[in-house]
């Protein structure tokens, strides 16, 4: 690995991992600036303020849900469901499409230069692969996250525009580059973003980018296929799924997990490389193939998969008369998808009411995680929440 390429990606995955506590960093400073503010105030104001104050927190615990009661063998069902139905086959999926696309790359590189209907067909079955793997993004947490590996299978976002001249780099400077070598090198020049890089940068495929394409496919494949089978032979122990005293820990992190997917959405994927609420930064997600609308509905369908999941439902059941926050999220969930499909199929070029639309859209299904979901089934919003909401 090339010294200034590892040098780039700690920077990038620190830079991600520390906007969370930047984040509440700011939110806390803002509270301290506001109640010094408060005190400095009018005095004669103070029993008013505290008359408001205790109104204010008695309307909040007169509106906040109220959770179910969860028998642990029920919760032990759902979890080992959502291991099951969800997780397991979200990672297969990725596997099967990257194996697709190098058995393709494989059997059509073998005349180079390829063009036409051929890089037409490896570009289709690209999308199908980073479709997958930002279904399988719903799950942040795991072999996944572990070590990083994560980057190495999406280095996203890009903030600086390292894969381009990263890719190019190496590709030049290994010609007949092979899976064992593109193994060790950066986060930078592999995964999903580079395979991208190459196939979308370019018109006709030579030598050595198709050499790239089987190598990159092939390491992908082999990162992938390590988390499905560590998934199959340990998701009951990585979920907390068999155990009476870490069931309610499992559900917090898998729906926590959840809400993360929604809020990075929201944020890097669509109001940073927008700028709808401030400067812009970074791009969208798929920006060189064009297609951040298939990527971003792919997110949305794993929400609507796993939220509305029938056996999570049915746990909702007992509360549903007085707090419906399944059918809410569901009807929001149905809003999202609709508005995407009528959106251009890279959404910077659509009109900025519409990008603003689908950020609000994201907020509110945000707020219903937050505010009713979360609550009813009697967890904690977690510590990695980066919603200003």
């Amino acid at each position: 690995m090339k010294k200034h390429q590892l040098a780039a990606m700690v920077l990038s995955a620190l830079s991600a991992g520390f906007l969370i506590s930047c984040a509440k960093t700011n939110d806390t400073q803002t509270n301290e600036e506001t109640s010094t503010s408060s005190q400095e105030g009018d005095t004669t104001t103070s029993v008013e303020n505290a008359v408001i104050e205790t109104t204010t927190a008695q309307d909040a615990s007169a509106t906040r849900p109220e959770a179910v009661t969860l028998q642990p063998e029920a919760l032990q069902s759902y979890l080992q469901h959502v291991v099951d139905q969800q997780i397991i086959p979200a990672y297969a999926q990725a596997t099967k499409q990257s194996q697709a696309l190098h058995k393709i790359a494989t059997e059509q590189c073998q005349q180079a230069p390829l063009q036409g209907d051929k890089l037409q067909q490896l570009r289709e079955q690209w999308l199908l692969l980073a479709q997958a793997w930002a279904t399988a993004e719903m799950i942040n947490f795991g072999p996944a996250t572990d070590s990083m590996t994560d980057l190495y299978i999406n280095y996203y976002p890009d903030e600086r525009g390292l894969v381009h001249q990263g890719v190019i780099d190496l590709i030049a400077a290994n010609p007949k580059l092979q899976e064992d070598a593109l193994l060790h090198e950066s986060a930078i020049v592999q995964g999903i973003p580079g395979l991208e890089e190459v196939l979308y940068a370019n018109d006709t495929l030579d030598a050595a980018q198709c050499n790239y394409i089987i190598g990159a496919s092939a390491a992908l494949t082999t990162r992938l296929k390590a988390i499905e089978d560590n998934w199959r032979d340990n998701g009951t122990q990585l979920l907390n799924a068999g155990s009476d005293a870490d069931t309610k820990a499992g559900l917090n992190r898998w729906i926590n997990s959840l809400l993360s997917l929604v809020e990075t959405t929201k944020s890097t994927a669509l109001d940073k490389p927008l700028g709808l609420t401030g400067s812009k930064k970074g791009h969208l997600p798929a920006a060189a193939a064009g297609q951040s609308r298939a990527i971003m509905t792919a997110k949305v369908a794993a929400l609507n998969t796993a939220l509305t999941d029938p056996v999570l439902t049915a746990m909702l059941a007992q509360q549903e008369q007085n707090n419906p926050v399944g059918e809410e999220l569901s009807t929001e969930l149905s809003k999202t998808t609709t508005l995407l499909a009528q959106m251009p199929e890279n959404i910077a070029d659509a009109d900025k009411a519409t990008q603003q639309q689908l950020y609000d859209d994201l907020t509110k299904i945000t707020q219903l995680i937050k505010r009713q979901l979360i609550p009813t089934l009697g967890i904690q919003v977690g510590f990695n929440s980066t919603d200003g909401d």
